[in-house]
């Protein structure tokens, strides 16, 4: 393959398993298989270890999170998704979840818009886009080669 190997393709074939999984924080990595500018979406394979905790955020675009292993659960509504589980979120739904059980949980993502992560009062304290997302995963991969 050649040098874009590690790098998100605005179109064509990716190589997924190639791809390197970025830290975001302990217990959460992940992988930008398309991720441009702000006003696209973005495609990424998640990946939390077992107790890892998404906290508190809102989305701002439409969120489809498929299962692909491992369990979560949605914290606000009790719900468990394993393997297979699909999970629609409008823009504006405000939610954390969990992974939980014995294995990783790999959830791939189709996001619009941007997620805020939100403190109790619902302050955004911080944010992320398409384009930041997608910046920071390819200065990763440059940086990982």
């Amino acid at each position: 393959m050649n040098d874009t190997t590690h790098a998100p393709l605005p179109t064509g074939l990716l190589d997924v398993a190639s791809l390197p999984w970025q830290p975001i924080f302990p217990g959460f990595t992940l992988k930008a298989l398309r991720a441009t500018g702000d006003d696209d979406a973005r495609a990424l394979l998640l990946r939390l270890e077992p107790g890892t905790l998404i906290p508190r955020h809102r989305h701002t675009g439409d969120v489809h999170a498929y299962n692909l292993s491992g369990q979560r659960l949605l914290i606000e509504t009790n719900t468990l998704v394993g393997p297979g589980g699909y999970v629609y979120e409008p823009a504006g739904n405000v939610d954390s979840w969990m992974a939980v059980g014995d294995e990783p949980c790999i959830v791939f993502v189709v996001a619009q818009g941007a997620v805020e992560y939100l403190d109790e009062e619902g302050r955004v304290l911080r944010r992320s886009t398409t384009g930041s997302t997608g910046d920071a995963y390819r200065r990763f991969c440059e940086a990982t080669r």
